[in-house]
């Protein structure tokens, strides 16, 4: 294998997630989940409703349900109550002229009835009501199929089920779905300055928050993980990671080693035992990305700053791994906000900083920045609540200035 793709600049992210998605495929294997074990599971069939929705006429009010083509509809007309139809006890007999049914919401619509009235353009007089106001032919009715037909699709394949899709699904009799079987993520951070979590700092060392923020962000996406710890920086403990990862995942993801340094070891063992597709991307921060293939596992290497980690992941790893869930991936939501604060920036990279989007005294969403933007900054991500996307080729940013924001928001 040992395939490399060099470019003389650095890959745009628009080729790199080209590059990403013509190498990636969704996962196969199927698994049969009721609807309690269903939510967060990518759908592998397409959902078609068995029945109509509604499946019978019902009353969209509260009132009295008649027939408007045999009854005179005006102030003077006077309608004879024969009875109640109550949700899940309908009234089962015939309403002809001159009579009406007592109807709640939701309730089925008696033989012989076509229109119901509410009950405030009403005056009850004992078993009888006047009508009151105008009234339209049909009004307050809910037909059957009206909110999905008999055969639709109801939820395409691809499908991330949230909860309102259970409860649709519960809604038709659907008590069972087929989803893609989880995606499998083994990942390590390098360095041998790195310790885990209840291990003593000597000099020189700090702890590993990459392996939790990225154990966090696998998590929000249902993936089944394997936390391989750390692996010192020796060429044969990151075959040996490798080699391993490889075989018990779909994907291996890794943080720290992938630039250019003495002991980075990273992209030189990936180019060894598999394919290196790319390396370095026009991104700040988060330049050195690695994608490849480890045989018939996806390989990302992650920067090993906290903030590149994060950046690049969402706005790279994470698609990339749904697509192999199967899940239909959709452009995550940008707006277009004032700035109330300069940012710095130089041309080269889009930037990625991290800002606070929040709604003014005037009610109207503006963003500023959470201040400091260097990568090691890890509290700039705990602080902001969306990235301030900054194109490749702006300058600095003047306070006042429209910039582009994308929430975190449906995005973390």
């Amino acid at each position: 294998m040992n395939q490399t793709h060099n470019k003389p600049s650095l890959l745009s992210i628009a080729e790199a997630e080209e590059l990403i998605r013509a190498q990636l495929k969704p996962v196969t294997g199927f698994a049969q989940l009721n609807l309690h074990a269903a939510l967060g599971r990518v759908l592998a069939e397409d959902i078609l409703s068995p029945v109509d929705v509604p499946n019978y006429a019902n009353s969209a009010m509260d009132g009295y349900a008649l027939n408007s083509n045999a009854s005179a509809l005006d102030s003077a007309t006077k309608l004879q109550v024969i009875g109640t139809a109550l949700a899940g006890h309908p009234y089962t007999g015939h309403v002809a002229a001159g009579q009406c049914v007592r109807i709640m919401t939701g309730a089925k619509l008696p033989d012989g009835a076509d229109t119901v009235v509410m009950q405030e353009q009403t005056q009850r007089e004992g078993e009888a009501i006047y009508l009151s106001g105008k009234l339209c032919q049909g009004e307050h009715v809910r037909h059957p199929g009206e909110d999905i037909r008999q055969g639709q699709t109801v939820l395409p394949q691809g499908r991330l089920l949230t909860p309102a899709d259970l409860g649709l699904l519960a809604s038709l009799g659907v008590a069972e779905v087929k989803v893609r079987r989880r995606l499998r993520v083994a990942f390590f951070s390098t360095g041998d300055e790195l310790r885990s979590l209840g291990e003593p700092l000597e000099e020189g060392q700090i702890y590993d928050s990459n392996r939790y923020t990225l154990h966090g962000m696998l998590q929000r996406l249902g993936i089944e993980i394997i936390d391989m710890g750390v692996i010192q920086d020796r060429r044969e403990d990151i075959t040996k990671a490798f080699n391993q990862g490889a075989a018990m995942a779909d994907v291996l993801i890794t943080s720290g080693g992938v630039s250019v340094g003495d002991a980075d070891y990273v992209k030189e063992t990936l180019a060894s035992l598999g394919q290196v597709n790319f390396w370095k991307i026009a991104m700040k921060p988060g330049k050195p990305l690695a994608f490849g293939q480890l045989g018939n596992t996806a390989f990302f290497g992650l920067p090993g700053n906290p903030v590149s980690s994060m950046a690049t992941f969402y706005q790279l790893v994470q698609p990339a791994l749904q697509i192999m869930q199967g899940q239909t991936v959709s452009p995550a939501l940008r707006l277009q906000v004032p700035c109330t604060t300069a940012l710095k920036k130089t041309p080269g990279r889009v930037d990625y900083q991290r800002g606070i989007l929040e709604h003014g005294t005037d009610g109207q969403l503006s963003v500023r920045s959470t201040g400091p933007q260097g990568s090691h900054i890890l509290s700039s991500m705990s602080l902001a609540n969306c990235f301030i996307i900054l194109p490749a080729a702006s300058n600095n940013i003047e306070a006042g200035s429209i910039v582009e924001v994308q929430p975190f928001a449906g995005l973390i």
